[in-house]
Parts: C-alpha cells; sequence; structure tokens
C-alpha cells in the first residue's frame, strides 16, 4: 500500500502510573476492547492498544519507560474526545464505577458551533475523557 493511500487514524498515546488498573477502567468502565497489552516480567501493563467500537484506538503505557520520545510522561496530563452514540451509557457506567464526573451528560456548542451532546469523566489517574455525538466538521 502507497503511502498516499493508507488509511489515516489518530492513536492518543497516555502514560499511567498503574497501567493494570488503567486497563481495567479503560476496557470495564468505559467501553474501550482490548487488543494488545504486553506485560513486563513482573505482569505490569508496559505497552498497550486498545479499540472503540465506533473506530479509532488508543495507545498507552508506562510512566516507568523512560526511553525514546515518550520517555518521562506523567500520568494524568492527557485529554481525549472520543465519538459515541451512547454518552449516557457511558455516563451511567462510569458513575457506577465511582469514577469522578467532570460533567455529567448535557447538550452544548463547542468551538465549531455545532450542537453535541456530551460528559466529561476523569480517568483514576486525572486524565480527562469527553465523549460526545459531534463526529468532526465532515460528519
Amino acid at each position: 500500500m502507497s503511502r498516499e493511500a493508507s488509511v489515516t487514524s489518530v492513536w492518543p498515546v497516555l502514560h499511567y502510573d498503574d497501567t493494570n488498573a488503567a486497563l481495567r477502567f479503560l476496557v470495564d468502565v468505559l467501553g474501550f476492547a482490548q487488543h494488545v497489552a504486553a506485560p513486563d516480567d513482573e505482569g505490569r501493563i508496559v505497552h498497550a492498544e486498545l479499540g472503540w467500537p465506533g473506530g479509532g484506538a488508543l495507545v498507552f503505557g508506562s510512566t516507568r519507560h523512560t526511553d525514546g520520545v515518550h520517555g518521562g510522561m506523567r500520568a494524568g496530563t492527557g485529554a481525549v474526545y472520543v465519538v459515541c452514540n451512547d454518552v449516557d451509557g457511558v455516563h451511567r457506567r462510569a458513575s457506577a464505577a465511582g469514577a469522578e464526573v467532570v460533567e455529567s451528560p448535557h447538550e452544548t456548542r463547542f468551538g465549531s458551533g455545532v450542537r453535541t451532546y456530551v460528559c466529561t469523566v476523569k480517568d483514576p489517574e486525572g486524565n480527562l475523557w469527553t465523549f460526545g455525538t459531534y463526529g468532526g466538521a465532515s460528519s
């Protein structure tokens, strides 16, 4: 496949202190699907790849990772927007799991002026996750 003909997607990269707990939260509470979860010799996840049911992916690793371009990243410093048709379902799961809900589901307008239905939760290490119906200017 030529470079021009390749599929384009965006994969946010986050880092966590407790990668095993992050994996459980992202899969069991927020609803991602686990594709790869590579542990180190002590059983801690050092690299994970998760898919969102509607498309897209997330990569995460450990803050213990100190080499490469992502080495030394701190936990809890990211924010991710996920296009989602079931904002209320994500909110229910997050609330039931005791996650901090930053914004309950509500209608709002983003900078583009388009109406969208969203909610925002924090994961256990402080990253913000906004789930909303806005799929971008081309949708």
